[in-house]
């Protein structure tokens, strides 16, 4: 867990690509080597943005390739900007955004899995999140979904529409982690 001088960083660097707006290229000239060493960790993040309780955008990476610094903010970005299923976030909207940073812990893949009893036996309802990947479709739940979704039944329902598996996948692969979830809401800068 990072500290909260590293945090404040952080968030500051998220709040920072998002005020900058869609056409700013300051997030690609974000260099590691600036921050302190836990931010320059390789750490997959995910990043989102709600308001008033209403999903506002929500994107991330599941595997960690670059450095924490470097990834919260790119996804901030993304999630602010061309998360497809939203118009990109305007400055009017900053007032009473939240931004929900995730830091993922690495995948734990599920082997043998011989269907969905046996999947939803291995799952930590409240705890874990779920990638199921096949072919090249694939599709994720972070855990803190869990919360508008308790039932074990509806999470993986829900997860399978959302890949657009019209049935259970076959050949399909499992994938579980876990997320350090911290959250901050926007407040306008002195």
């Amino acid at each position: 867990m990072l500290d909260a001088t590293e945090l404040a960083r952080l968030f500051e660097v998220c709040w920072g690509v998002i005020e900058r707006g869609a056409d700013d290229p300051w997030r690609d000239s974000i260099r590691a080597e600036d921050y302190p060493p836990r931010l320059r960790t390789n750490q997959a993040t995910f990043v989102t943005l709600s308001k008033a309780g209403a999903l506002r955008g929500c994107c991330g990476r599941l595997r960690p390739t670059r450095p924490l610094v470097v990834d919260a903010a790119d996804n901030a970005w993304t999630t602010a900007f061309r998360d497809p299923r939203f118009q990109p976030l305007t400055v009017s909207e900053l007032p009473g955004l939240k931004l929900d940073l995730s830091l993922l812990s690495p995948l734990v893949q599920l082997n043998g899995i011989t269907g969905r009893d046996d999947l939803l036996g291995r799952l930590q309802p409240g705890k874990d999140g779920l990638l199921i990947r096949a072919g090249s479709a694939q599709a994720t739940f972070l855990p803190k979904v869990w919360q508008s979704l308790p039932d074990p039944d509806a999470f993986l329902d829900q997860l399978l529409a959302k890949g657009g598996f019209a049935d259970w996948p076959e050949a399909a692969e499992f994938f579980t982690y876990t997320a350090d979830s911290i959250a901050q809401r926007y407040s306008e800068r002195d």
